[in-house]
């Protein structure tokens, strides 16, 4: 981050702003728009409406109606076309307004978008970026507030992004648009407006340390499969993404646990070298994340680990994640790995 942002005191990148990760987004898509007129961005009110978490706001406005389009209510029709646009050569965002949503879409995913690359022996490449919401903390219920990503990550020919800093979310945006390979991009909605309001019992400051802050105003971008030390530490590693990094940070520091938090940000391509580093020094690993825990992106990361590091390990490696149930609307908190679970998690390991 301290390079990008020197190359944008130096003018290369632009100002520097303070952003939400909806600001951040919008920037990226505004950005890659000047830059590419084969950028179009489509999906269900991103348009005049400017998307229901206004993500896309003013973008019709400024590039007009043929690259910011209203679609209608239909995933399968939209990463349809956005398959078809990206064969054609050009670059299409489409947007699922929650990640809830996006099944009707799989096929057209999974069987074209992934594939199309091998079937056709590199003449065709699907360079389209999935953009959705996921994840719960805003009350959504069990329709608006599920985690998929551990079923992106078993497609092969697809990446998978979770962004969990504004900016992060600008320069991975950008650099999953450029690829010509299809990304689901999933951007954690708990976080979309900044740091958290006191829920958890914790105080807003404590959260803001990693959720907002400076974002280039101009075009930067962050390598895929590039995952980011966001705290050091020796005493144990803690794997993360998205929301969980900043639930993560926040315990830890409120016990005092000397834990390295590694933030991947993308899960396909997985930074396991990182991984591999981190775990070695520090001999303990606990995964955290959203998910339901049964084939959940945690257990793919547990079993690298313990084929990689297994010499290195002092104890089991600990997993916190969402339940095997239905995201509940009443108890979601109760469902949303929070601080007290994490913390037993923590004492736990550290004690074998």
């Amino acid at each position: 981050m301290s390079e990008v942002l020197e190359q944008a005191a130096a003018g290369e990148a632009g100002d520097i702003a303070r952003m939400n990760m909806i600001q951040a987004i919008n920037s990226a898509l505004e950005v890659m728009m000047a830059r590419d007129d084969d950028v179009v961005v489509m999906g269900e009110d991103v348009g005049y409406f400017g998307g229901v978490f206004r993500t896309t706001a003013g973008l019709q406005a400024k590039f007009g109606k043929t690259r910011v389009f209203d679609t209608p209510i239909t995933e399968c029709g939209i990463i349809g076309v956005a398959i078809g646009m990206g064969a054609y050569g050009m670059r299409p965002v489409p947007e699922i307004q929650f990640a809830d949503y996006i099944y009707p879409a799989l096929d057209q995913l999974v069987s074209e978008a992934a594939r199309l690359r091998y079937r056709s022996a590199g003449q065709f490449t699907a360079p389209l970026t999935v953009r959705s919401p996921f994840g719960g903390g805003i009350f959504g219920g069990q329709t608006h507030s599920q985690s998929p990503e551990g079923i992106f990550t078993h497609v092969s020919g697809i990446k998978t992004v979770i962004p969990s800093t504004p900016y992060d979310a600008k320069g991975l945006l950008i650099a999953s648009i450029e690829d010509n390979d299809p990304v689901i991009f999933f951007e954690p909605k708990r976080i979309y407006n900044g740091p958290f309001n006191g829920h958890w019992d914790r105080p807003a400051e404590n959260w803001s340390k990693h959720a907002g802050g400076a974002v280039p105003e101009g075009y930067y971008r962050i390598e895929l499969g590039k995952a980011a030390v966001v705290r050091p530490g020796n005493a144990l590693t803690i794997l993360a993404y998205g929301t969980m990094v900043h639930v993560v940070q926040a315990t830890v520091e409120e016990m005092g646990v000397d834990a390295e938090i590694i933030d991947l940000r993308t899960l396909v391509p997985l930074d396991i070298d990182t991984i591999e580093q981190s775990v070695a020094k520090t001999g303990r690993c606990m995964i955290v994340h959203e998910a339901t825990r049964t084939s959940g992106f945690g257990a793919e990361l547990s079993a690298l680990v313990q084929e990689r590091c297994f010499y290195h390990l002092e104890a089991p490696i600990e997993r916190v994640t969402g339940f095997d149930t239905p995201y509940p609307h009443s108890l979601e908190w109760a469902y949303f790995p929070g601080p007290v679970r994490i913390g037993q998690a923590l004492k736990k390991i550290l004690k074998d």
